[in-house]
């Protein structure tokens, strides 16, 4: 699967406790992401300061669903 353009569901609703430039403390679950462009794209992507745990992570249908609603509200039930 590749991400869906124009959705960053794993952008908000995720916490990173790693640091990310501009976030030395990580990301909090909810919290959007710096990084994350108006159209929610990563603005990292393909930058050699994107986070690991960022560049690892892999959509997948199990996680990501059928549309961004449905990626939010999947990510929000694991971070609980």
């Amino acid at each position: 699967m590749d991400c869906r353009p124009g959705c960053g569901a794993c952008c908000i609703a995720l916490s990173i406790s790693s640091p990310i430039p501009g976030m030395p403390g990580g990301k909090p679950t909810g919290v959007r992401c710096i990084h994350l462009t108006d159209d929610n794209k990563c603005a990292l992507y393909g930058d050699p300061s994107r986070p690991k745990v960022c560049i690892d992570f892999k959509p997948e249908p199990e996680f990501c669903g059928s549309d961004r609603e449905e990626a939010m509200r999947i990510f929000e039930s694991l971070e609980k």
